[in-house]
């Protein structure tokens, strides 16, 4: 496994033209080129926007990146329904050149994904390993650029055989000759529905869970029984075969975006701030997507000043219509959750029970959440779910009578 420099990090998707598919008159606005958006610091890895077929024409995957290059207009690999966009080659290499991480998404919301066995999973390592990777191939999407990984953004289908693959692709990334990673998209609602059981077994360096069209969504952060940062934290150390693995908190960049989940710069860096001080296993912020960043005010800088420590700017945000065709990737799943994440608490002083809610049974509590119970206050040692303050656990600390 490889380690994502993500300590103040950035992730934005490139590749579906979001803003340009729910703004189609303002064409100023659509995607660009993926160099466009490496200009600056603010952002550090871009997973590019989808693979949507695994197996199409010719038994290879196919890939959409909108506006930039599809298979409708753009030529394809003979025999295949490959799109050739090697022209976004020196862009990728560009991106490179400047330090960025600059990935291959596999999915999206109307992905055709999945496998029919363990063998035909495994197989497939190689050919994304040829196509996109440390491989050789005459049918390389980009060309020359050797990418830096894939990203899992499965949103429907079965998992059958995405441990055996991830595992067979694993095994020819630790064989080449720089670092590659393996990130997944689950969305909130633990566990997820779709990629769940594999997050369960093979070991993600990342996984950029999708606080948005959901009810555990960003607008959903002062809920405590929603908002379930606590339950991924959780999951990262506890469940996850790579202990070290970072949860990122993915967010649409405007209205647009998405269907819910919104929040303004001034709200999101208070939940960022926040959030990285509570949680061990944050590693950063994903945007859904480049082009909504850029014309929603560059909101993606308000996310790295959030990031660093710094403050938002004015709220200056460009409000546009959410339209129910947007291509827009991430969507709203009907998983349930069953376990709920206690809201950051303010401190209080040693006793002093004032606007602290009681324990409950079923919530999650993480490392310096309070509660009472029993008529004293209670802070809690790490996190917890059912462990009764003052049981056997040792989960709390009694913090004296209220």
């Amino acid at each position: 496994m490889s380690s994502l420099p993500i300590t103040t990090y950035g992730h934005r998707y490139w590749g579906q033209n979001s803003y340009g598919a729910v703004n189609p008159s303002d064409t100023a606005n659509w995607q660009q080129p993926i160099s466009y958006y490496c200009n600056d610091n603010v952002i550090n890895t871009f997973p590019i926007a989808f693979l949507d077929e695994f197996y199409s024409t010719g038994n290879l995957p196919s890939i959409n990146l909108a506006n930039t290059c599809n298979n409708v207009d753009d030529p394809v690999f003979s025999g295949t329904n490959l799109p050739n966009c090697s022209f976004l080659a020196s862009s990728i290499e560009a991106c490179q050149a400047a330090g960025k991480i600059v990935t291959i998404s596999l999915g999206g919301a109307t992905g055709s994904n999945g496998f029919a066995n363990d063998t035909q999973a495994a197989a497939y390592a190689q050919t994304i390993w040829n196509l996109f990777l440390g491989g050789t191939s005459s049918t390389r999407p980009f060309g020359a650029a050797i990418l830096d990984g894939i990203d899992m953004d499965i949103e429907g289908g079965s998992q059958t055989g995405f441990v055996s693959f991830l595992t067979a692709l694993r095994s020819l990334m630790n064989g080449g000759n720089k670092p590659y990673y393996i990130t997944a998209a689950p969305q909130c609602p633990y566990p997820d529905a779709y990629i769940g059981t594999t997050l369960d077994a093979f070991g993600f360096d990342a996984v950029y869970v999708q606080f948005y069209n959901n009810y555990c969504g960003l607008t959903n952060y002062n809920n405590s029984n929603d908002w379930d940062f606590g339950t991924w934290d959780n999951w990262a150390k506890t469940v996850s075969p790579n202990p070290n693995a970072k949860v990122y908190i993915g967010a649409p960049a405007s209205t647009s975006a998405a269907g819910s989940g919104y929040v303004t710069p001034s709200t999101f860096t208070t939940i960022i701030q926040q959030t990285m001080a509570q949680y061990s296993s944050f590693g950063g912020v994903m945007l859904w997507d480049a082009s909504q960043a850029y014309a929603n005010s560059r909101y993606d800088v308000s996310v790295k000043n959030a990031l660093t420590g710094g403050t938002a700017p004015p709220t200056t945000t460009t409000t546009t219509t959410s339209s129910s065709t947007s291509t827009t990737s991430h969507t709203t799943t009907t998983a349930t959750s069953t376990t709920s994440s206690a809201s950051p608490t303010t401190t209080h002083t040693t006793g002093s029970c004032s606007g602290v809610a009681a324990w409950q049974t079923g919530v999650a509590y993480v490392g310096g959440n309070e509660v009472t119970y029993n008529g004293d206050l209670w802070t809690a040692k790490w996190w917890s779910e059912n462990d009764v303050p003052g049981g056997s656990a040792g989960d709390w600390t009694d913090d004296g009578p209220c």
